[in-house]
């Protein structure tokens, strides 16, 4: 595992299993080397193009927010629902960390170090190159259904416990930012 994915993601340690957190780290690994982005730049450029240049929030404030909530959601639920409802919580784990990794390759940096949308992400959005990312990895499919089912692309089919609950975390961190009452 590389330092400056480790220095990114400290959250990798909560996977148990050690081939998974591998196999997640070298994802993160694959998508730096492959985007113009770097791991600086993640903790500098706005969590979504939706929101306006202003936004304060870094892509990388969101992410780990993402996976806190995740992991909380998920303990709780494993708590709370005597079994019935079991959360697999290195899955859910390793889900919310790569849900948005495939962003590395949709995103360019303009003229001026903002990011904005580039050519390949006008073509592929980043829950396709996240998958294609993490099947080279060699990241299990329960995994790479997360990453394809979180977004707005998930609706079209059933989504696992796991998947369910990164796309609800994700669009709760998201949508208040896109398009919330204010009074």
């Amino acid at each position: 595992m590389n330092k400056e994915v480790l220095n990114l993601w400290p959250e990798l340690k909560w996977i148990q299993d050690q081939d998974l957190r591998e196999k997640t780290a070298r994802t993160w690994e694959l998508a730096l080397e492959r985007s113009v982005l770097t791991a600086d730049d993640l903790e500098r450029i706005p969590f979504t193009l939706l929101a306006g240049p202003d936004l304060k929030v870094t892509f990388m404030d969101h992410k780990r927010a993402v996976v806190h909530i995740a992991r909380d959601a998920g303990e709780k639920i494993n708590a709370m629902f005597h079994g019935e409802l079991k959360v697999k919580m290195d899955v859910l784990i390793a889900g919310a960390i790569l849900a948005d990794v495939g962003k590395l390759l949709e995103y360019e940096l303009d003229e001026n170090g903002q990011a904005v949308q580039g050519n390949y992400g006008k073509y592929l959005r980043h829950p396709f190159s996240g998958v294609s990312l993490a099947e080279e990895a060699g990241v299990p499919a329960e995994v790479c259904h997360i990453i394809a089912a979180h977004a707005g692309e998930g609706n079209m089919i059933k989504r696992t416990t796991e998947a369910y609950i990164i796309h609800h975390v994700d669009f709760m961190t998201f949508l208040p930012f896109k398009e919330r009452l204010e009074i």
